[in-house]
């Protein structure tokens, strides 16, 4: 088994690669300050098991918000961030097999995890105690080359260019995996904050004859246009009732005050799924709204299981996604307009 590498933190360099060589990161030393431009030279050395991948494009994710605002716990070193890679294998660490220099690959949130811990036993590899994940402990795709654990880098679907395929591995898997657990039949299902995630299985859940009720901020036009564009029966400000019981309700949105809202919007029976990495706090409610076999559960990261199966999907598909394109210098405005709200869809660094 391959062991997480210090390079990725420590940003080794293959002492072999020609002089002059030098490439870009958009470093973070400190949370809750700006990301900064940093000059590289020498390309990153893959370690075994590793790959190494000059970056072509990377998602820019409301996850990526929480680690540079400081909501994620500070790793104890200066980071990369960015776990929606998009490029190409340059380079192979010793006894990897199974890739080749060329080859497209994405790489996802989580970037390692021990494969030993009851969990990783379970197939529960996202709640292993000891993980390592893309743009928070492993330095992500915040830059022009990266490198990654074999066991956590993926394929990706034909029909997709990279900028496209770029949100399918973290807005795309993790929706995936929401949506898996509103269950089989959960056949009307409610939407709070309809950004990259939303867009994307809205059209997985619309092609499975589901109907989609999207909740956005109120007033929010741009989005609830994105949301019928891409299926949705009905769209309203997450301060409506939805015309009828929802069978299950996803949040996307970081906002714990959505819980008791989409508590009251469910059925009898029904779940309500927390799908964020970090949210604000739950208020109190009343236990009746619980009541009646109601749940609430939280979506953890993902498994390489996940984005085997959503992958198969959306190259079946073939999804719309809808991107935002940012320079890979310009990370801290595409981050800044994420967290004000500019832009409907996904942002994209373009970082070739």
């Amino acid at each position: 088994m391959s062991v997480p590498s210090d390079s990725l933190a420590r940003g080794a360099v293959d002492e072999d690669t020609p002089v002059g060589e030098r490439w870009l990161q958009m470093r973070q030393e400190e949370a809750g300050r700006p990301l900064q431009q940093v000059w590289r030279d020498g390309l990153p050395r893959p370690g075994p098991g590793q790959v190494r991948i000059r970056v072509s494009c990377c998602g820019v994710c409301r996850t990526d918000l929480h680690v540079v605002d400081g909501e994620l716990a500070w790793p104890g070193h200066g980071l990369v961030p960015g776990h929606e890679i998009v490029g190409t294998v340059s380079a192979l660490g010793p006894g990897v097999s199974g890739f080749k220099p060329g080859d497209r690959v994405g790489v996802p949130w989580l970037g390692w995890a021990c494969g030993k811990c009851p969990a990783c036993s379970r197939g529960q590899e996202n709640l292993c105690p000891d993980a390592k994940f893309t743009g928070w402990q492993l330095e992500g795709g915040f830059a022009q080359y990266a490198v990654a654990d074999t066991r956590y880098v993926f394929a990706l679907p034909e029909g997709y260019d990279d900028q496209s395929a770029a949100p399918l591995l973290c807005a795309g898997l993790i929706g995936w995996r929401a949506y898996v657990m509103a269950g089989p039949r959960a056949r009307r299902i409610g939407i709070y904050g309809f950004g990259a995630a939303a867009h994307l299985i809205t059209q997985v859940a619309v092609h499975q004859r589901r109907e989609i009720f999207a909740f956005t901020r109120p007033g929010d036009e741009a989005a609830q246009a994105l949301a019928h564009k891409v299926g949705a029966c009905w769209t309203g400000g997450s301060n409506e009732a939805p015309p009828e019981a929802l069978d299950a309700a996803l949040l996307f949105a970081p906002v714990g005050e959505l819980v008791p809202i989409a508590l009251k919007a469910v059925r009898p029976g029904g779940t309500v799924v927390c799908a964020g990495i970090h949210m604000s706090d739950i208020p109190s409610f009343a236990y009746e709204l619980l009541w009646g076999e109601r749940r609430v559960v939280s979506v953890a990261n993902l498994t390489r299981a996940d984005g085997v199966d959503f992958l198969r999907v959306a190259g079946r598909l073939k999804l719309q996604v809808s991107t935002v394109h940012y320079p890979l210098a310009q990370a801290n405005r595409a981050l800044d307009d994420l967290r004000a709200g500019r832009f409907t869809g996904a942002a994209v660094l373009n970082c070739a």
